[in-house]
């Protein structure tokens, strides 16, 4: 359609992320949203075939990457971001408040080298802010309670939701990261939903909810108002905060968690390399009580 963007979906089934190429049909610039690194947990082996399915399918499209957005630092994937931008040019961009997110985990991770004022990423994005995907003119929302620094990306007549927003039949992203808030995320959510009814949302993620058997990732306000289970119309925030809270004490932490965010804050870069040149994730460990008795 003429004026509104064109759009190819990506779905990483190992992590249930949607990652998207979005082009602008007048000028064939583009944007990828949320884009993938394969990492493989159990040997600690990355490689690039899912970004690099993303960067063929611009070329054969004849599109030239600009941006390389992320909605947030993810949580369960490790971010493609760095590959686009050292094989495109594409500058990255997140939302500002990543430098919040950077100061809550850089002790977590002793991470000594990471500077927390952002400046890992080429842009960080002011809520309202507004920038040009070829003609296009494409807006930021502030969409935080996932984390803090969560954003929207609205490109036409579609806003890439990052993790605020799950299909109706499942639901809403968890609040129970550091930083995380439940009455934010549904703020952030009822923001999201004021839109025109017939605006299209495109899910970062999706599992499938009971009684589904396709995986599915893009939807309408309309239809989030109206049939959203954990948050539709006439759902009263002190009703949804109880929800997400009572839910998310049950979720268990995301596999790809530690890496990811280490990863990810960094503007997708792993940690600088050690003596020998090996490059090294950090796992913290807790001992709980009278656990240093049996070490």
């Amino acid at each position: 359609m003429s004026g509104q963007p064109i759009i190819q979906a990506f779905f990483d089934e190992p992590t249930n992320t949607v990652s998207y190429l979005v082009a602008d049909p007048a000028t064939r610039r583009a944007a990828i949203i949320d884009p993938v690194f394969d990492y493989d947990h159990n040997s600690g082996e990355v490689d690039t075939r899912s970004v690099e399915a993303m960067l063929k399918a611009a070329r054969d499209a004849g599109n030239t990457i600009d941006w390389a957005l992320e909605t947030h630092a993810h949580a369960d994937h490790l971010s493609g971001a760095p590959f686009i931008k050292a094989t495109t040019g594409a500058q990255i961009g997140i939302g500002e408040h990543i430098k919040d997110v950077q100061r809550i985990f850089r002790p977590i991770f002793n991470a000594t080298d990471l500077k927390t004022d952002g400046s890992d990423f080429d842009h960080l994005f002011r809520d309202g802010e507004r920038f040009k995907v070829g003609e296009l003119e494409a807006e930021v929302i502030y969409t935080p309670g996932h984390t803090p620094a969560d954003i929207s990306y609205k490109i036409g007549n579609a806003v890439f939701v990052g993790d605020t927003l799950f299909m109706p039949d499942y639901g809403t992203a968890r609040a129970d990261f550091p930083g995380g808030d439940a009455h934010k995320l549904y703020r952030s959510i009822k923001r999201i939903l004021a839109m025109p009814p017939e605006t299209r949302l495109f899910m970062c993620h999706d599992y499938k909810a009971p009684g589904r058997d396709t995986y599915a990732w893009e939807t309408t306000v309309r239809e989030e108002r109206e049939k959203n289970v954990q948050v539709k119309e006439g759902v009263t925030e002190d009703e949804f905060v109880a929800m997400r809270q009572a839910c998310d004490a049950t979720l268990s932490a995301p596999r790809l968690l530690l890496p990811s965010i280490q990863v990810n804050i960094r503007a997708g870069k792993f940690p600088p390399a050690e003596a020998n040149g090996v490059r090294y994730l950090t796992i913290p460990v807790t001992l709980k009580g009278g656990a240093e008795t049996c070490v």
